[in-house]
């Protein structure tokens, strides 16, 4: 966790990791909780989610795991039907509802287990019930870029998450990041920067907009 410090910006309060911890701690004594983690692509929300969830599964066992939003990207046989796959990663790649649907099912906490998809970073492509969500499972912490977004059904999310954090990142590092993992998984350094400026960009702006309504900000270092 030392790679994030204390926030800098305005809006919403600034926060350390150890405080997004003592308070997703705090919530584990009412039953299930899920809580979010955003923030514009590269800013660190993986790492910090996993985090989150190893500090709590040192302390308390198998009882946190993480459900990343990515795992709800489309396939790209159904973004080659829809002509999106050039845009993969925006805001309507995404099976927003399907998403919202495992949420309420995972809130519902009704002794079943629930079968969230996970993303696979070498193939590009989601796979399908991969993290078990058990009976045990008190903590979920979910990631993605667009969980304080406004437009429907994304909008359905504030009544299902706890709290939601936003993860900033200055944008050379992100941009650094982004190019890095797009080279790591096939495209060339060029095709990369292309991404990151076509697509990458306007994700972020999108999720920037949402920042004032996170429950407060933690900054990742680089």
């Amino acid at each position: 966790m030392a790679a994030y410090v204390v926030g800098v910006g305005s809006g919403p309060a600034d926060v350390t990791v150890d405080d997004v911890l003592q308070y997703v701690r705090q919530l584990g004594g009412s039953g299930r909780s899920i809580v979010g983690i955003t923030g514009p692509p590269g800013a660190g929300k993986s790492t910090l989610a996993t985090a989150l969830v190893d500090a709590l599964r040192a302390e308390y066992g198998p009882v946190a795991v993480v459900v990343p939003m990515d795992g709800f990207h489309l396939a790209d046989a159904a973004l080659d039907i829809a002509g999106l796959r050039s845009w993969k990663g925006r805001i309507d790649t995404f099976d927003a509802d399907g998403y919202v649907s495992l949420l309420r099912r995972i809130r519902a906490d009704d002794g079943r287990t629930v079968y969230a998809p996970a993303f696979e970073r070498d193939l590009e492509q989601p796979i399908a019930a991969a993290i078990p969500v058990g009976p045990e499972v008190r903590w979920v912490v979910t990631e993605g870029n667009y969980l304080l977004d406004d437009e429907s059904p994304w909008s359905d999310l504030v009544e299902l998450l706890d709290a939601v954090w936003y993860v900033e990142c200055d944008d050379d590092v992100r941009h650094r990041r982004l190019i890095d993992r797009h080279v790591t998984f096939g495209k060339s350094p060029s095709e990369a920067q292309a991404w990151v400026d076509r697509v990458d960009g306007p994700n972020a702006a999108r999720t920037r907009r949402t920042r004032s309504r996170a429950t407060g900000i933690v900054t990742s270092g680089g």
